[in-house]
């Protein structure tokens, strides 16, 4: 160890420049990775719309064509379906309390507030349990397509056990609770905010 490496502000110095390569490095990593976990989180997005929104309804890119609808509930992003530039339904997320955490699912509703899909983005409930909401595990889901504030009362927005329309689980009610409250939340949304949701004003890129 030499007189210069042995003083105090040497290994200040080295340690601070250490530190700047490496916060370089993170940064160039970031900037360069961006593009792409951007583009990956689009087509995500993309693919959840299209499970939810069927194609014969839709000839447009719906992450590009969003609206923002703010009410008691904060803001909800809207991605609109067009076909031939009118906006014939939309789709919007809702979450649901579950056991284990958040229920964050995607929605689609046509133009006279008929669900016409819905699909679970992300979840922590028990596997084997409560993951029967996830489409790749049961058809549970599909229970919703076709209901409406219309054709179901409020009453029959519940499950099985608590008077409503809906199964449960056999040991995890929670779970489709949870569900069946949060689309019925979306449903109201949807009705509160339908004439800016439906608007036929050009989408904008969120």
């Amino acid at each position: 160890m030499t007189a210069l490496t042995a003083r105090p502000w040497y290994q200040g110095v080295l340690l601070g420049g250490f530190c700047l390569v490496a916060a370089a490095l993170l940064a160039t990593g970031e900037r360069l990775t961006a593009p792409a976990i951007a583009e990956a989180a689009r087509a995500d997005l993309s693919a959840s719309l299209a499970q939810v929104i069927p194609a014969a309804l839709r000839d447009n890119d719906m992450t590009a064509d969003t609206v923002t609808v703010t009410d008691d509930g904060g803001a909800t992003t809207v991605y609109r379906a067009r076909k031939d530039g009118a906006v014939t339904a939309v789709a919007f997320r809702v979450v649901g309390k579950g056991y284990g955490g958040d229920i964050v699912l995607v929605m689609g509703v046509d133009r006279m507030g008929e669900i016409l899909g819905v699909r679970v983005v992300r979840h922590a409930e028990t596997p084997g349990l409560g993951d029967r909401i996830d489409a790749r595990k049961s058809g549970w889901i599909d229970a919703f397509v076709g209901r409406s504030r219309a054709n179901t009362p409020d009453s029959r927005w519940a499950v099985k056990k608590d008077g409503g329309g809906f199964d449960q689980f056999s040991g995890a009610t929670v779970t489709p609770r949870a569900v069946v409250k949060a689309v019925r939340e979306g449903l109201e949304r949807f009705h509160l905010n339908r004439d800016r949701m439906l608007a036929d004003a050009p989408g904008r890129q969120p």
